[in-house]
């Protein structure tokens, strides 16, 4: 795997080569996200661009970094990366279990080298072209194939990767209890995988501005609707707000208030419509209305037992208040701070594994070390998109917007210290890096609207 060439006149006029990109990197980072659906094999293929990545590099003695990536990208995406990583490391200390914290510390390192992969796949206007486009087709075939579920009972993709697993190790992909548990649509990540609505939710943002681009407002409108009509159907009640907020700070720009709400008022009576025709849509409107009563056991029934968790994340926080009980410490230190130990826990018997919650999470895990590297990271992030021209930001908005909604601090989360949402949550943040701060490029009109 080489970078594509230029090249330069030297002092004695002759014509050096100049790497100008990792040309391979937009179909590795694509590559990647389609693999979702089966994550040890997406695993493997961020574990090998990461050492891709570090061998090309060591190759060239390091040089030649400005043509991959800008020196403020390569700032922006370490920084990113290590106020995720050093709380974790630094957990690891006197963790509940010291010997697992330092093995997940270190194994998380490779990480950094497909970050700075990522961000380089956006570092150019065709790499953007490829990478975002990608992006945004991934989402419209997921859409088109939760749709076909919502009506069919049955997800094509879903339905063919079983086939082809069954083929290969003659076991399918999710058991039969699994399949009996699942209470909502899973989709192309399948009923053993109930991830699609978070997923989807937080991806949307590329499809959305690639439909508004390409096609105006009308685009955006159907797209929103499509995305919209799954996740209310594979829905967790995080990705509906996560979406609320996709709608809002992607539709008021092209939209303008007063259709943007009428977009919302049909929304509305979207749900109405799914709530009377679905049993479990239903009954998840119907234990979040349960959240509005004063009753303390209401509250923790819409919040699916969260209020328990959250009490004893905080507990954590109290004994812990430095750097936490450690990086996927929680499970081990919820007994021990669990507020009503001789009660059933609404999701069933065992401990509880993660917060739930960003802020409580990093605040548990990792104390306030963590939280101040945290928001260091996000203060960083937010000067480099002050500080950035109104063509950068344009360029960079819809994995801005993807990221910002990922961590939102007022909803509820998947861990973000786990393989998936850990990995899922760093790509978003070195796209938006990479894109932010990408090379400045004369323009080509030939490179397309998505630039």
């Amino acid at each position: 795997m080489t970078s594509s060439t230029t090249t330069t006149e030297t002092a004695t006029g002759a014509r050096a080569p100049r790497p100008v990109g990792w040309r391979w990197a937009p179909h590795w980072v694509l590559a990647f996200v389609i693999l979702w659906p089966a994550p040890g094999y997406a695993e493997g293929v961020m574990v090998l661009g990461a050492l891709a990545a570090i061998i090309h590099l060591v190759g060239a003695r390091f040089r030649g970094g400005a043509a991959l990536l800008s020196a403020p990208a390569w700032a922006l995406t370490s920084v990113l990366f290590f106020a995720y990583w050093l709380p974790q490391l630094i957990s690891a200390v006197d963790s509940v279990d010291v010997g697992r914290a330092l093995r997940e510390a270190l194994v998380d390192l490779r990480y950094l080298p497909f970050l700075w992969l990522v961000a380089s796949a956006v570092a150019t206007r065709r790499g953007r072209r490829i990478t975002l486009g990608g992006l945004a087709v991934i989402v419209a075939v997921w859409t088109i194939d939760g749709l076909c579920e919502v009506v069919f009972g049955t997800s094509p993709l879903f339905f063919g990767i079983d086939h082809l697993k069954q083929l290969i190790s003659s076991r399918p992909m999710c058991t039969v209890e699994q399949i009996a548990r699942a209470d909502r649509l899973g989709g192309v990540l399948g009923p053993c995988n109930l991830k699609l609505g978070v997923v989807l939710a937080s991806l949307s943002p590329f499809g959305l501005y690639w439909a508004g681009r390409r096609f105006g407002a009308s685009g955006w409108v159907i797209a929103s609707a499509a995305i919209g009509i799954v996740l209310l159907f594979a829905g967790s009640r995080a990705s509906w707000l996560t979406y609320a907020l996709v709608l809002l700070f992607s539709g008021w720009r092209l939209l303008g208030w007063r259709r943007l709400l009428a977009v919302f008022a049909a929304g509305l009576v979207v749900a109405v419509v799914a709530a009377v025709s679905s049993p479990q849509v239903r009954e998840r409107i119907e234990r979040t209305a349960m959240g509005l009563s004063a009753d303390e056991a209401g509250v923790d029934n819409a919040l699916s037992g969260r209020a328990r968790i959250w009490d004893a994340a905080l507990c954590m926080v109290r004994e812990n208040p430095i750097n936490g009980v450690g990086a996927r410490g929680f499970r081990e230190a919820f007994p021990g701070c669990d507020p009503r130990p001789d009660e059933m826990a609404a999701w069933g018997d065992g401990p509880a594994f993660h917060a739930h919650q960003i802020v409580l999470e990093i605040g548990s895990e990792t104390g306030l070390i963590g939280l101040l590297m945290w928001l260091a990271g996000v203060a960083m992030a937010w000067r480099a998109w002050r500080f950035a021209s109104p063509e950068a930001r344009e360029q960079a908005r819809p994995a801005m917007l993807a990221l910002a909604v990922t961590v939102f601090p007022l909803n509820t989360h998947l861990a973000f210290y786990s393989t998936f949402w850990g990995g899922f949550t760093l790509l978003l943040s070195a796209l938006y890096a990479g894109s932010l701060l990408a090379r400045v490029e004369p323009v080509q009109p030939q490179d397309g609207v998505l630039r």
